[in-house]
């Protein structure tokens, strides 16, 4: 089992009048007043009561139960500046060693999408080191933004010495072969491990649906599934936010996880490990050749999540120039403001998807519209630009 746990920082409404403003700072495009509110409140339902009981599943399994996180950049920031607690039962998990870190671009980014890959490497870096001052470790295994994944980025990760990557189990690349086994990129030795988004999204999506088949969905029945399962392992891959923020507590979700190492460990034949345990455990059994770029977002799992309509790749555009620019300036406040506006959420916001889709988005969005989200992004773009001339 792997968590994404990320907090995107949410920006302040922009005017077009306040493009070029003498009083437009670049501090004040970031809304820290709705940043902090949510923050709070997804801490409280979610990450501390959830960590405790993840702990309490390790300590009752003698660390049988296994887990793994990918923890951003910028959800450490919030952490550091508005609830210390929350970063310490993060680390007071990691402690007990039964849980594993990845590694990410440090502000969730989409810099592995630039024609050059230095802006992606200098954010890998970053959050290396931040998970090396805070947990005194360094992972073994990359997790790009979302799963983005191809082959040009699986070289550069090769390159940067890690022993693993995690993508997307989906039939785009896999076609008749299964999720449930070890692969490797065509150009490196690394091992990639598939989220089989099957059961994935059964806990992460469909757990409170009371349309779907499955539903209710209980632990033993999952370890069930599981238990039937071909190949060698199960990537079970989902947001943080899935336990007491996606899924409320009133829906069980709690429940099911509090009796879910339980139940797995009854069938003899599993157990869980954490990522890195699991590249050293399993073998390669084929190739995987991935041309263009794949993720785990939306059904079409590609990067159209970001870059699926004009108005998106316009956004993307500007903001990859503006960063051409700002490295020449050498101002290192504003390089730093520009790269949490490369956060992936700033984009994902202005997707004109439909149906579910279209829902996952506006359940996320802080905005009216994706015209809306345009817009005010366009515009602090724009004065950033001419702070950056």
């Amino acid at each position: 089992m792997y968590f994404e746990v990320h907090q995107p920082m949410r920006l302040n409404h922009f005017s077009v009048f306040n493009i070029g403003a003498d009083h437009a700072s670049h501090s004040n495009y970031f809304n820290q007043k709705l940043n902090h509110e949510i923050f709070e409140k997804v801490a409280k339902k979610c990450y501390l009561p959830t960590n405790n009981l993840l702990l309490n599943l390790i300590n009752e399994s003698d660390g049988k139960f296994r887990l793994s996180f990918s923890i951003t950049g910028t959800f450490v920031e919030y952490c550091e500046q508005f609830m210390p607690s929350v970063i310490d039962s993060f680390k007071e998990l990691f402690a007990t060693g039964a849980v594993d870190l990845i590694e990410e671009t440090y502000f969730h980014s989409l810099s592995s999408l630039y024609d050059n890959l230095d802006e992606f490497e200098e954010q890998v870096k970053m959050h290396r080191q931040m998970i090396k001052r805070i947990f005194n470790y360094e992972p073994r295994v990359f997790r790009n933004t979302e799963a983005i994944y191809d082959n040009r980025i699986a070289k550069k990760v090769g390159d940067m010495g890690y022993k693993g990557i995690i993508t997307e189990g989906t039939e785009k690349i896999l076609h008749w072969r299964s999720p449930n086994y070890i692969y490797k990129p065509v150009n490196s030795n690394m091992k990639v491990l598939l989220r089989n988004y099957s059961l994935s999204d059964d806990i992460g999506f469909r757990f409170s649906s009371r349309n779907w088949p499955g539903f209710p969905l209980t632990a033993d029945k999952y370890a069930g599934w599981m238990s039937r399962a071909d190949g060698d392992l199960i990537n079970l891959f989902m947001d943080y936010e899935t336990f007491g923020e996606h899924q409320w507590t009133e829906t069980g979700i709690f429940d099911f996880l509090s009796h879910l190492p339980r139940e797995v460990l009854r069938h003899e034949h599993l157990d869980f490990v954490t990522v890195s345990e699991a590249i050293d455990r399993y073998q390669v059994v084929g190739e995987m050749d991935v041309p263009w770029a794949i993720s785990w977002a939306d059904e079409d799992r590609d990067v159209s999540t970001w870059l699926g309509n004009d108005m998106q790749v316009a956004c993307f555009n500007e903001l990859k120039n503006i960063g051409q620019k700002l490295k020449e300036t050498g101002n290192d406040d504003l390089i730093n403001t520009w790269r949490r506006l490369q956060t992936s959420d700033h984009l994902y916001y202005v997707s004109t998807k439909g149906f579910e889709d279209g829902n996952v988005h506006a359940y996320f969005s802080h905005y009216d519209s994706p015209y809306d989200g345009f817009i005010n992004y366009m515009n602090v773009l724009q004065d950033l630009k001419e702070k950056a001339l």
